[in-house]
């Protein structure tokens, strides 16, 4: 099975090489938005590497996605995705895939879904390194692959330095906060937001005090669960934004514990747990 690593790898070999690699990564992915035919040929790679010769449908009935058309800051680029459909045990979205054609990592990140829980919304921030195509990719338990798609104007946010002062993100590394509006009424969503601390090295960023590249230190995997239930998981990578936030379509129980587990690319684990309920915000 095709992972978020192992993609990385074949596509565009590994972050983790020489300076003189990650430079010529760089340049190489900067492909100009009007250069469609190479786009196409980007995606058709990134195509077979993630699903072969299976077919790829429209998805505008399935999934909608929001973008900006122009990105404010390429580092931190607002995707928000929302689905059409009822989530229910007998048809569902098993996994979401998120790609950036023209990021040096095109996988952005692939959710995992159970299909016990409907979900309405999910949002994230991403790094958009060159103008690209921004797709969100759904397949349902049935097999079927559905696809839309967006164009967005934005550059450089791969190698983007960070914001943190590198003590202040040590300091609170791995912190989780889990955020809810006020309480839903009684079978209602509610959009909650799940927020980790964690610089989320890309590898392409350059510390100008030290004049070397900041090595590549990113969360990988996190899994968020309720009363023991696993609500979804998400494979993610290095196009992920700094300091990772999630929104996701939620409904609590009348009590109960949301339970939120993280591994970064290094091995670290973190995890944090909340009490979630109707009638409690937080």
């Amino acid at each position: 099975m095709t992972t978020v690593s192992n993609l990385k790898q074949q596509v565009l070999v590994t972050i983790a090489g020489s300076a003189a690699l990650v430079l010529m990564l760089v340049i190489t992915t900067a492909v100009s938005p009007l250069l469609a035919d190479e786009g196409n040929e980007r995606w058709l790679e990134i195509k077979g590497l993630l699903f072969g010769d299976r077919e790829v449908r429209d998805g505008a009935s399935l999934l909608a996605l929001e973008t900006p058309y122009r990105a404010m800051d390429a580092a931190v680029v607002p995707v928000e995705i929302k689905t059409l459909v009822t989530q229910t045990p007998q048809t569902y979205i098993k996994k979401l895939y998120l790609v950036i054609d023209n990021n040096p990592s095109p996988v952005a990140a692939v959710f995992h879904f159970p299909g016990k829980k409907d979900w309405q919304s999910l949002s994230t921030r991403v790094r958009v390194n060159a103008y690209t195509d921004v797709r969100v990719i759904g397949e349902t338990n049935d097999g079927a692959i559905y696809m839309v798609s967006n164009f967005v104007k934005a550059s450089g946010g791969c190698s983007a330095p960070p914001t943190k002062d590198p003590v202040a993100a040590a300091a609170n590394l791995g912190r989780i906060k889990f955020k809810l509006p006020e309480a839903p009424a009684d079978g209602s969503q509610i959009l909650a937001q799940l927020l980790i601390k964690h610089p989320n090295n890309s590898g392409l960023q350059f510390d100008q005090i030290s004049r070397n590249f900041i090595p590549a230190d990113y969360v990988r995997r996190i899994e968020v669960s309720y009363n023991g239930e696993p609500v979804f998981s998400v494979d993610s990578d290095i196009s992920i934004s700094e300091d990772p936030s999630i929104r996701f379509g939620f409904e609590p129980e009348a009590g109960g514990e949301l339970k939120v587990s993280v591994k970064d690319s290094t091995g670290r684990t973190f995890a944090e747990s909340f009490g979630v309920g109707k009638g409690e915000s937080g």
